[in-house]
């Protein structure tokens, strides 16, 4: 349960404000909505607290998580040769997006950079890059206290030589 002034994590959308928790009636059934506003877009999204894990909707990283997602961007796989064709990569990216697990966005935050570093990324893959970066680098300053280009500033070292 949240509760009003609660930061959470909507994926795909980023981190939000519960601002109210409202009840509505639909069909002649009263529902309990979480209001939450999303801090980067100022966006209200209306989540039925009873969908809440099924949406995905979560709380932030705890503060003693933020060395694993460091840890996650900083681990460089092998090799990066044998990657999948975009299509098949923009469906795992976006999976991993919608999971809402700020995990596996970091995953597709460092394959992304990886990939930078050896070819010009495709407009979707710079759109995919800017979402991970956004959902990631918000989280992470949020949850540790910090300003956001100080997070951004020291995971885009791990990335420059």
């Amino acid at each position: 349960m949240f509760k009003i002034g609660d930061m959470a994590v909507y994926p795909a959308q980023g981190v939000g404000v519960i601002e109210a928790i409202e009840s509505k009636e639909f069909v002649g059934q009263t529902l309990d909505f979480y209001v939450l506003r999303i801090v980067d877009s100022d966006m209200t999204i209306m989540i039925p607290i009873n969908n809440v894990g099924s949406v995905g909707m979560r709380s932030l990283i705890d503060k003693s998580h933020v060395r694993t997602v460091y840890d996650i961007l900083q681990d460089k796989p092998e090799s990066q040769s044998t990657l999948a064709s975009w299509s098949r990569r923009q469906r795992d990216y976006n999976d991993k997006i919608r999971s809402g697990d700020v995990f596996e966005v970091a995953e597709v935050l460092r394959e992304l950079y990886l990939i930078r570093e050896e070819k010009e990324l495709s407009y979707g893959e710079k759109k995919v890059l800017e979402l991970a970066r956004k959902l990631v680098f918000k989280e992470i300053a949020l949850a540790d206290g910090k300003d956001e280009q100080q997070v951004a500033d020291r995971i885009e070292s791990f990335f420059t030589h």
